[in-house]
């Protein structure tokens, strides 16, 4: 392990949360709730003003209404996350060639490779230029961590949250770990932490007292000396650059259990397509296909058919997920479903288009009758989702995760008006949906570099409300960022900045019932750097 802090690690400040209270003016200062906003709903981020309130992410969405009633509760973004996340990473690329990310806010980055010198002085020059280039592109805020290893890294960003920069100077390490729960150690989830409590072990201290033969013992050679090591502060996994997917996949969790047949198989073409979509945005292509079926009772089966070669063709991902789902009985309920594609490669099998057709000429008559039903229903289903945009029926999903981004990003106008949607009025200009219900909607009209906009209600058809692409955080002919995310945006004396948020609820209620957007007590951000002794 290099004694010296040339690892670094940056994550982003609650990441989703910041970037929507950056977008708009009038939630800034006040508790943010990005995430999947029907029954079943989680908690993807939360702002450091709801987490007061001790929302976290993970959570359940139900509970976090509970927990902070008054919070704006939104769908994900993720388009405008993605282009902030771009910008970021291009300032990491030039730190160092040897960049990791580990998701849209989160990174690794090796200085040492990017020829920055082994000291604390360096190492804190970066990180404070580091702290400050993100700040001007993006009005954002990141913590930075720096450290001689990705496991100590990552501690000190932890520990700069929000918005500082910790380093952890080499001979630190022992006492640094000594008291932390043993969770903090990569690798330790909830059953080897309970192996550990079983045997006494609760902290990182206990755990290098233990010893390495007592941890081999009681989680196998592997396990047990890979986190004695890691009690020790020995970390030596390297930063790499790029890692190869082993598989791409979509899935959905329903409001509702889904038991109609037709319904299902609808949810499985459109799956299809959304995988095939992420698979050609890879530029990959894939041999086997995967379907995940998760029933009511959370009981959860798989089913494959692997092809005759890769393909990134949407029929074939689709009459093959077709006929793996007409092989699962349904009928009981589905909470979860879910499509994928392994076996990945950088090319595609041209023939594969009669493959289906060949199989069935290669199986029984029944079951080749039965494989060329299933096939048409996916068609079929296709179709109709192409007509419709949206799958039929009574209750319809609500989008959740990847599926928000679908409804925000959409071509067409979407059948609910989701809070946190973008949107543009051909007399108001650009804004945001706060909430809709009972055939009314109800907009917010502002940009991030306006103040706090008036809110307006709708009806959901009126024609002159479109759904929009997310306007960036930053003016483009200007050079300085929003507010800082700590400090709530001042009105124009003509608008409450609260305005709308105690709307009526036949105006302002979700159909999910939630209210659209709120407000609460805010806490600012700011942290000075430090520096682990």
């Amino acid at each position: 392990m290099r004694g010296a802090p040339t690892i670094l690690h940056l994550d982003m400040d609650a990441f989703y949360a910041s970037a929507e209270q950056a977008a708009k003016p009038s939630l800034r200062g006040k508790p943010v709730i990005v995430g999947g906003l029907g029954p079943r709903g989680v908690v993807a981020t939360a702002s450091y003003e709801a987490r007061v309130f001790g929302v976290h992410s993970a959570m359940a969405m139900a509970q976090a209404r509970r927990l902070c009633p008054n919070a704006a509760f939104l769908i994900p973004r993720f388009a405008l996350y993605r282009k902030v996340s771009d910008s970021v990473m291009r300032l990491l690329h030039t730190l160092s060639p040897l960049v990791e990310p580990l998701s849209l806010d989160e990174a690794f980055v090796d200085l040492e490779a990017g020829g920055t010198e082994a000291t604390v002085e360096a190492a804190r020059a970066v990180g404070e230029r580091l702290r400050a280039d993100i700040r001007a592109v993006t009005g954002l805020t990141g913590s930075v961590g720096l450290a001689g290893s990705k496991m100590l890294a990552k501690i000190g960003s932890e520990q700069a949250k929000p918005d500082g920069l910790v380093i952890i100077e080499p001979g630190t390490e022992r006492d640094l770990l000594g008291p932390m729960s043993v969770r903090t150690l990569p690798g330790v989830g909830p059953a080897t932490a309970e192996t550990l409590r079983r045997a006494g072990i609760h902290t990182v201290a206990e755990t290098r007292e233990a010893g390495e033969a007592e941890l081999v013992r009681l989680l196998g050679r592997a396990h047990g000396t890979s986190l004695f090591l890691m009690a020790e502060g020995r970390d030596e996994r390297p930063v790499v650059a790029e890692r190869d997917a082993k598989s791409i996949s979509v899935e959905d969790t329903f409001d509702v259990d889904v038991t109609d047949r037709t319904r299902v198989q609808l949810e499985i073409a459109r799956l299809a397509d959304r995988c095939v979509r992420r698979l050609r945005e890879a530029g990959r292509s894939g041999r086997t296909v995967v379907i995940k079926v998760r029933r009511y009772d959370f009981s959860t089966l798989t089913r494959s058919e692997t092809l005759r070669g890769p393909t990134d063709d949407p029929g074939v991902v689709r009459e093959a997920a077709a006929r793996l789902i007409d092989s699962v009985d349904t009928t009981a309920g589905v909470r979860l479903l879910g499509v994928g594609v392994s076996g990945l490669a950088d090319y595609t099998q041209e023939d594969l288009f009669a493959q289906a057709a060949q199989a069935a000429k290669a199986a029984k008559a029944a079951k080749a009758a039965k494989a060329a039903k299933a096939a048409k229903a996916a068609q079929a289903a296709h179709e109709a989702l192409e007509d419709a945009g949206h799958p039929p029926g009574p209750e319809r999903p609500e989008p959740v995760g990847e599926r928000a981004e679908e409804a925000s990003e959409g071509a067409g106008k979407p059948r609910h008006w989701l809070p946190g949607t973008d949107v543009r009025h051909t007399d108001y200009g650009a804004g945001w949906v706060q909430g809709s219900g009972v055939g009314r909607v109800t907009v917010r009209f502002e940009e991030p570099w306006s103040r706090p906009g008036r809110v307006r209600t709708f009806a959901v058809d009126d024609p002159a409300l479109e759904p929009s692409e997310p306007l960036p955080l930053l003016r483009p002919d200007a050079g300085p960022g929003p507010a800082p995310q700590g400090e709530a945006a001042s009105s124009d004396g003509t608008t409450d900045p609260a305005e709308g948020m105690g709307r009526d609820p036949r105006e302002a209620e979700g159909p999910d019932g939630s209210a659209g957007a709120g407000g609460g007590p805010g806490q600012g951000q700011g942290q000075p750097v430090t520096s682990r002794p």
